[in-house]
C-alpha cells in the first residue's frame, strides 16, 4: 500500500491501528483536509513504517489495556526512529497510554471509567501545542472511551487539558514531538475535534494540503502504464456498480483498447439489471463489453448451500473460472492471453480484511470475505490491478466525475459482488425466492426514487426471509413469505445508521409489495445500525 508520489510521501499521515472502531474515521477526517492518510496494523514492522516515510504518525485507540498480556504495541526501535526523523506522533486514547507507558510514565486502571460525552477544560495553550489556538479555561465536549488512565507522565511531558472529573485529557512534549489525547477527536460528538486535528496537522506539524483526486488519477495511470507492458492485455469484470465502472474507465484511459470488459450474469442480479447495465456500458459509457450468461453455472453450484462464507467462496471461485474462460476467448481474438484482471476493491474492503491488532493472527479476522478480496482461489492465473484500493466510496465518486462518468450513475447505491445471494439467508435456489426478491426490491427502490429520497440514502434493498407467516389476503388465510426492507445512511460503509422513513411511505410500500408480489404477506423494516449489524444480511 505504498503511496506512489513524492508529494504524497512527504505529507503522509500514517495511522497505526490498535483496534478502535473509529480508526477509519481518523483517515477520513484527515483526507477531508486534502492530506493523504493511510491506516496500517499497529503491530506492523519498523521496516514497513520506514518504507512509507510518514510525516506524522497517529497511534489509534483500541479495546485493549496496555497492561494485558500480548497488548499490541508499535515495533522495537519505533521511538528512536521517529525522534531521529523529527516525526510528530499523536496518541489517541490507547495510543496516549502507549506513549505514557513506553516513555517511562505510569498507566493504571482508572477509579472512574469515562465513556461517552464528557467535558474537558484546556489548561495550557502555547505555540506548538495541541491547544495553541484555544483560550485557557476553554471548555469543550468530547467523546471519551477508556478504563485505564495516565497517572504519572514521562519526564518532559505536561498535562494541557483535564476532564471534568480531573482525569488527564491531553498531554504533550513539544520538544520530543509527542502528543496525546485521551478522547476521540475524529468523532462528531467531539465538538472541537476537527479544529484540534486541523491545528495539530497544519500548525504544529507543518503538513501542507496538497492531496487531490486529479493527482490520484494521474498517478494511478502512471502506475498502471508501468505495471502493464506495452503488449499486455487486461480484462475487467463489470458488475454494473460504481466501483468496477470507475476502475474500468481509469484503466481504459491508461491502456485503451488493450482492456477487455466482461459483464457476467450470475443469476443473482436485480430486476432487469442485465439489460439496464449493458445499455449503460455501450450507449453512455462507450466501454466495449462482452456479456456472459452464467446463470446455470452459478446456481447449480449454490444449490443446497446455506453457509454465508461458503456461498461467497463459491461465487468468487466461479467468477474467476469465467474470467479464465473469457481470457481464453480474448487470447484467440488478439493472439495473446491477458495477464491482468482489474478489480474495484476499495479501502474499506482492504481494512475490513486485515487482521485485528492484538489478535496474534496474521490472517484475516473475517467480518466478511469480499469476492474481490477474501474469496480468490490461490491458483488464480491472473494478476490483479486494483486502482481504487486506497480510496473510500465518496473519493471514487469524485474520481468518476473527473473521468466524465455521469453523476446520476455515480450516485447509484452500492451492490455487493455476490449479488442477491447475500440477501437470501439460506439456499438461494430454494423455491422462487430469487424472483420474489427481485420484484420486492424493484418496488422498494422505485418507490424511493419516486419519493425523491434516493440520494439521501447510502444503500437500500430488500431481503428475502426463509420463513413463512400466516396472513389474510382476499378473504383467505395464506401461509406466505416475509420480506425485510433495509436502508442506511453512511459516509463510507464502515459504519451506518438506518434511514428514518416517513410512516406513510412505509405504509404505501408495504401495501404495494403485498398486493403486487405473489407469495409475500408480511413486510418488515430493519432498524439496526452498523455496528452491531453489518449493512448486508450475510
Amino acid at each position: 500500500m505504498e503511496p506512489q508520489t513524492q508529494a504524497k510521501k512527504s505529507n503522509l499521515v500514517l495511522i497505526l491501528d490498535y483496534g478502535s472502531q473509529y480508526t477509519h474515521l481518523i483517515t477520513r477526517r484527515i483526507r477531508s483536509l486534502s492530506i493523504f492518510s493511510l491506516t496500517i496494523n499497529g503491530t506492523s514492522s519498523l521496516d514497513s513504517i520506514k518504507e512509507l516515510d510518514p510525516r506524522v504518525i497517529i497511534l489509534s485507540g483500541g479495546p485493549h489495556s496496555v497492561h494485558a498480556d500480548g497488548a499490541p504495541c508499535f515495533p522495537p526501535g519505533f521511538i528512536e526512529y521517529v525522534e531521529s526523523r523529527g516525526i510528530h506522533v499523536l496518541g489517541i486514547c490507547y495510543g496516549l497510554q502507549l506513549i505514557v507507558q513506553k516513555l517511562g510514565g505510569v498507566v493504571k486502571i482508572g477509579e472512574k471509567h469515562e465513556y461517552g460525552r464528557m467535558e474537558i477544560e484546556v489548561g495550557k495553550n502555547v505555540v506548538g501545542g495541541l491547544f495553541g489556538n484555544t483560550e485557557i479555561g476553554d471548555k469543550q465536549v468530547v467523546w471519551m472511551s477508556h478504563g485505564d488512565e495516565a497517572v504519572k507522565l514521562p519526564e518532559g511531558f505536561e498535562v494541557v487539558a483535564r476532564s471534568s472529573q480531573g482525569a488527564v485529557a491531553a498531554i504533550e512534549n513539544r520538544e520530543r514531538r509527542f502528543y496525546g489525547l485521551q478522547y476521540h477527536p475524529e468523532v462528531t460528538h467531539s465538538t472541537e475535534g476537527m479544529r484540534t486535528l486541523r491545528h495539530f496537522l497544519f500548525d504544529v506539524c507543518g503538513v501542507t494540503a496538497g492531496w487531490k483526486m486529479e493527482d490520484v488519477l494521474e498517478e494511478e495511470i502512471k502506475v498502471i502504464k508501468g505495471m502493464v507492458g506495452p503488449e499486455d492485455h487486461v480484462i475487467c469484470a463489470l458488475s454494473g456498480g460504481v466501483d468496477s465502472t470507475v476502475a474500468a474507465k481509469l484503466v481504459h484511459k491508461a491502456i485503451g483498447d488493450r482492456l477487455h470488459c466482461v459483464f457476467v450474469d450470475n443469476g443473482l442480479l436485480r430486476y432487469k439489471e442485465r439489460e439496464r447495465v449493458m445499455e449503460l456500458f455501450e450507449k453512455r459509457l462507450h466501454l466495449p463489453v462482452t456479456c456472459v450468461d452464467a446463470t446455470e453455472e452459478f446456481l447449480s453450484k449454490l444449490k443446497g448451500v446455506t453457509e454465508p462464507e461458503m456461498k461467497r467462496k463459491i461465487i468468487g471461485k466461479e467468477f474467476i473460472n469465467i474470467f479464465d474462460l473469457f481470457a481464453h476467448d480474448v487470447e484467440e481474438k488478439v493472439g495473446k492471453k491477458p495477464s491482468y484482471l482489474v478489480q474495484g476493491t476499495l479501502y474499506p474492503d482492504v481494512i475490513e480484511s486485515c487482521p485485528p491488532p492484538g489478535s496474534g493472527r496474521t490472517h484475516s479476522h473475517t467480518i466478511k470475505s469480499h469476492h474481490n478480496v477474501g474469496g480468490l482461489p490461490k491458483d488464480m492465473k491472473l494478476k490483479l490491478i486494483e486502482p481504487l484500493k486506497l480510496l473510500f466510496k465518496d473519493e471514487v465518486r469524485e474520481l468518476g466525475k473527473i473521468l466524465d462518468i455521469s453523476e446520476d450513475f455515480l450516485k447509484r447505491h452500492p451492490f455487493p459482488g455476490p449479488g442477491l445471494a447475500v440477501r437470501i439467508p439460506g439456499d438461494v435456489t430454494a423455491g422462487n425466492s430469487l424472483d420474489i426478491l427481485r420484484q420486492v426490491d424493484e418496488i422498494f427502490i422505485q418507490s424511493i426514487r419516486d419519493a425523491k429520497i434516493y440520494d439521501e440514502i447510502w444503500q437500500a434493498f430488500a431481503v428475502f426471509l426463509p420463513v413463512k407467516t400466516v396472513g389474510v389476503q382476499g378473504d383467505q388465510r395464506t401461509h406466505s413469505h416475509a420480506v425485510a426492507l433495509r436502508a442506511v445512511t453512511s459516509q463510507d460503509g464502515m459504519t451506518a445508521d438506518w434511514y428514518y422513513f416517513d410512516f406513510k411511505f412505509l405504509d404505501d410500500v408495504s401495501r404495494k409489495i403485498c398486493n403486487s408480489v405473489r407469495g409475500v404477506n408480511r413486510v418488515l423494516l430493519d432498524i439496526t445500525s452498523k455496528p452491531p449489524s453489518t449493512i448486508e444480511w450475510e
